[in-house]
């Protein structure tokens, strides 16, 4: 029953800019199927209340659908794309954007032995589980007070938080955890993340990533590769393609200058490359661009 009020609730109040009246809360409704498309995970909590989704970070292929979660605790490259969705049956999706200094102010006010410390080594920052009856009540919870605007001020923030509880000390708690742990290994990596989007279009060595990131070369790299799926390199490329395509749509004649713009010296390899990444020439992709409604930056539906 929790699911099938989340899935109405969801189908309600979703609007075509995603936005709710709950900062922080975003519901989607798409109705017809699309290729896949890259765009930023964000730092988020995804449900689908109905349809599935299907998500590559690198070279992990994550999937969920109703009944399953997704958590992103690094905003990352990856590719996205909605499955089982019909004119009649839309995908309906949950997001709630995970903020870092209130995953650090929970995990500061927890008792001792009140947050399970499970898993070793460092998480990936990408994983799906099953959601629990418990954290799907909180979201039907929340999404109720979209409906009680008297309510909605004082409440939402107490749900918010009991949500992010569930997610702390749930079966991906380890990877949200290290959200807000100033030290962690996740919080070093977000750090060169960060650096490298941007500095995106500058060329750099891993060594000195590494020694601004706070860790040694072997380590960095190690703990990078398990955190994105990808090297360094390789995700400076995931960043320098998805701005490349950014570019075309409102610079679709100057191929070469958006290339040189995000950092390729050689429009050949620009060539090849986005074309292995988006399965068609950037001249060509671009012709249709301008034409493509755009997902918000950041949110999986």
């Amino acid at each position: 029953m929790c699911l099938e009020e989340f899935r109405a609730l969801v189908a309600r109040h979703a609007r075509s800019d995603w936005t709710t009246a709950i900062d922080g809360v975003f519901l989607s409704k798409v109705d017809r199927p699309d290729p896949p498309a890259p765009f930023m995970s964000g730092t988020v909590l995804g449900l689908i209340a109905q349809g599935a989704k299907r998500l590559a970070l690198g070279d992990r292929v994550y999937e969920y659908g109703p009944g399953r979660y997704l958590i992103a605790s690094v905003d990352l490259p990856v590719t996205g794309q909605l499955l089982q969705v019909e004119p009649d049956q839309p995908a309906l999706g949950f997001l709630l954007t995970l903020e870092a200094s209130a995953v650090a102010e929970l995990l500061l006010e927890a008792g001792p032995g009140d947050i399970p410390h499970t898993g070793v080594g460092v998480p990936s920052a990408i994983a799906v589980s099953d959601a629990p009856a418990a954290l799907l009540d909180a979201v039907v919870r929340l999404l109720r007070l979209l409906d009680e605007p008297g309510d909605r001020g004082a409440l939402a923030p107490l749900v918010k938080r009991e949500i992010l509880w569930r997610l702390i000390t749930g079966e991906q708690g380890a990877t949200v955890r290290q959200l807000g742990l100033a030290d962690s290994s996740l919080s070093h990596i977000s750090r060169a993340v960060r650096w490298i989007r941007e500095h995106y279009a500058q060329s750099f060595r891993v060594e000195d990533v590494a020694r601004m990131s706070g860790m040694g070369v072997s380590a960095f790299y190690r703990n990078f590769q398990a955190v994105t799926a990808m090297s360094p390199i390789q995700f400076q490329k995931q960043i320098r393609l998805q701005q490349a395509r950014l570019l075309l749509a409102t610079h679709p004649r100057d191929v070469t200058g958006v290339a040189q713009r995000v950092g390729y010296d050689n429009p050949s390899q620009f060539s090849r490359e986005y074309r292995r990444q988006f399965g068609v020439p950037p001249s060509r992709d671009a012709a249709g661009l301008r034409n493509t409604v755009r997902v918000p930056e950041g949110l999986l539906p």
